[in-house]
């Protein structure tokens, strides 16, 4: 069994952004070695998120646009109270999610059609990191 782990490190211009990271999943991947597995991949921050879709650019306008309705910048969430302004990043996290598994099937992501990797970022402006571990043989 190998179990191989890699961190990506962002830390975007913008409060929200969306980058799409397969290539650098793929990257990670082909080092690992493995062949046949699985690879988690993670944002370690409880205001940022992982998700599987397409990368198209009206789609991620509408994930975008769709996440700041129900869960808009700026209202008096509780989590304010504690000095922080990122409530809504919070949210979005839960809506989004943090993390994904994806199958390894003879070296390569087993994806299906239009299938890419993105890392949503809800709070940004600082440094942040995501986790790849991939396990297998």
């Amino acid at each position: 069994m190998i179990s191989y782990t890699e961190y990506l490190v962002f830390n975007t211009r913008n409060r929200r952004d969306y980058i799409n990271i397969t290539a650098d999943v793929e990257k990670a991947l082909d080092k690992s070695g493995v062949r046949e597995g699985l690879c988690l991949v993670s944002a370690m921050h409880i205001t940022a998120g992982v998700y599987v879709n397409d990368a198209e650019s009206g789609l991620i306008a509408d994930i975008d646009e769709w996440a700041d309705r129900l869960a808009p910048l700026g209202p008096d969430y509780r989590h304010h109270r504690t000095g922080e302004d990122n409530g809504d990043a919070h949210l979005k996290n839960l809506l989004i999610g943090s993390q994904v598994v994806l199958p390894v099937t003879e070296g390569k992501f087993d994806f299906g059609p239009w299938q890419q990797v993105y890392y949503a970022e809800f709070d940004g402006k600082r440094r942040k990191r995501v986790i790849v571990k991939i396990i297998g043989e």
